[in-house]
């Protein structure tokens, strides 16, 4: 079921009603978030339920067992056997067709066929974020840095709930879970900075998000018909629409958990104004890449055997990364770009240390280096194949015909629209940052607070993309 549906629309109120009449019975609530988020991740495929609740009973019971496991060695064991079933269903599902072929490929290089063959295999939809998700409640109790709890409808609930079971973002047990034990009573307030986030995440994915993604698939389903220019173009519309698309997806996630009086960490902080690619990853997707520094980086050995061992564990920590979000070479690419880079802003210092007198220009020329960097990346994230991937890098500079705006996908008045679009993004990301959006909205007259929500439910209504369900499903449900 897709936030931007009116599927959605109409399930979301049904099950809203419901949730406050039994918000103070905390059995029968968690038994309706249970149901609803079930019903929510059934919408797609009603097999994918299959999975979700294996991976629930496996890892209920193995955080039992490891608590009352009075031998380190046990407790391994019990540990190892979450990693790998849970492991093991993510690379099954997500993984076997691209290692089948990186072997059949393998051993082209030396000579050898073999015939090439695929598994007919339906990618589980959010299977990435809830095995992460999982996942971090068994190695924190093996840890010991968290309890288990003897309660599994409030697990299965905590792993299910549907704002974030999709796309994230991807919580720690530590912190959602303890809210499954607690009851709320309504309060207008969260229900209505909840409400904003849900209208502001749905405006940047169907007014922003959307509109972009014509441009964008324009060009990148049809490479070979374009040059350098329209590359440009199709990258940085490219490096919004993912931006407005994931963190549209977080907003509503957040917002809609917040009106159900739950708090969800935030996913995203103003990425594109950052002024290193170190920088970029402390605000974009923090889930992920925290959930890395705390299960891969950290038991990779970190910072503390040595410099060198610091450089690698950072690459292959961004590599794997590159690999978590899809199975494809271009992934593993886009990921080593971005560890490459923070392995060189570790080795030559942090680049404040170099900023000149002028620190205004300064800012602005890194977080426009950033920025250029990131795009380029995104190439390989975005493109349909490595050839395609390679072919855009290499004609990327190739300013020889060019093609008319019109002939992107967009007419001119909706392309000037896009740039605009843009703009104002950016400007509210800055005011976001430095005074706080909701601070700043509830500080003004009503009169221009109801004009606001006015503005955003217009634009929505009359300026969404409706109707192509390639556009309009988010980014990461892919992944």
């Amino acid at each position: 079921m897709l936030f931007n549906s009116l599927d959605f629309a109409l399930f979301f109120p049904i099950f809203f009603i419901l949730y406050w009449l039994v918000a103070k019975k905390l059995t029968l609530r968690n038994i309706l978030i249970l149901v609803g988020s079930y019903v929510f991740y059934a919408w797609w495929d009603w097999r994918f339920l299959i999975l979700i609740v294996f991976s629930s009973i496996v890892d209920f019971i193995i955080g039992q067992k490891i608590k009352n496991s009075d031998s380190k060695r046990i407790k391994k064991r019990y540990l190892i056997t979450s990693l790998l079933t849970n492991l093991g269903l993510l690379v099954y599902f997500k993984y076997s067709n691209f290692f089948i072929d990186s072997f059949i490929n393998s051993f082209k290089l030396f000579g050898a066929e073999f015939d090439s063959f695929s598994l007919n295999i339906i990618l589980p939809v959010g299977i990435s974020f809830y095995t992460f998700q999982t996942l971090s409640y068994t190695i924190d109790i093996y840890r010991g840095r968290l309890e288990p709890t003897k309660n599994w409808l409030a697990f299965f609930s905590f792993v299910a709930f549907f704002p974030q079971l999709v796309a994230g973002p991807i919580e720690r047990a530590s912190h959602l879970l303890p809210q499954f034990f607690k009851t709320y009573s309504f309060d207008y307030k969260l229900f209505k900075s909840g409400i904003l986030l849900l209208a502001f995440g749905l405006f940047k994915k169907m007014v922003i998000a959307d509109r972009l993604a014509i441009v964008v698939n324009q060009v990148y389903n049809n490479p070979a018909e374009y040059n350098g220019p329209e590359y440009i173009i199709a990258t940085i519309f490219f490096a919004f629409q993912i931006y407005c698309d994931f963190s549209g997806y977080s907003d509503i996630a957040i917002g809609i958990a917040r009106t159900m009086g739950f708090d969800l960490m935030k996913n995203f902080d103003t990425p594109y104004f950052a002024r290193s690619i170190t920088d970029f990853w402390r605000r974009w997707h923090i889930s992920l890449s925290t959930w890395f520094r705390d299960y891969v980086y950290i038991p990779l050995g970190g910072s503390r055997k040595g410099e060198f061992r610091v450089y690698l564990n950072l690459f292959i920590v961004f590599a794997v990364s590159g690999l978590w979000h899809g199975a494809a070479v271009t992934f593993i690419i886009w990921g080593a770009i971005h560890g490459a880079i923070i392995v060189l802003e570790k080795a030559f210092g942090n680049h404040n240390l170099v900023y000149s007198r002028n620190k205004l220009f300064s800012a602005g020329f890194f977080t426009l280096l950033t920025f250029t960097i990131v795009c380029f990346a995104w190439i390989f994230f975005r493109a349909n194949s490595f050839s395609d991937s390679l072919y855009i890098v290499q004609n990327l500079i190739n300013f020889d015909g060019g093609r008319s705006i019109i002939e992107l996908g967009l007419t001119k008045s909706e392309f000037y629209l896009s740039l605009i679009l843009i703009v104002l993004l950016l400007g509210f990301d800055l005011i976001h940052r430095k005074y706080g959006a909701l601070k700043l909205l509830n500080s003004i007259p009503l009169t221009l607070r109801l004009m606001t929500y006015t503005v955003i439910v217009y634009s929505i209504v009359v300026f969404g993309i409706y109707g192509d369900n390639s556009v309009s499903e988010f980014i990461y449900f892919q992944f």
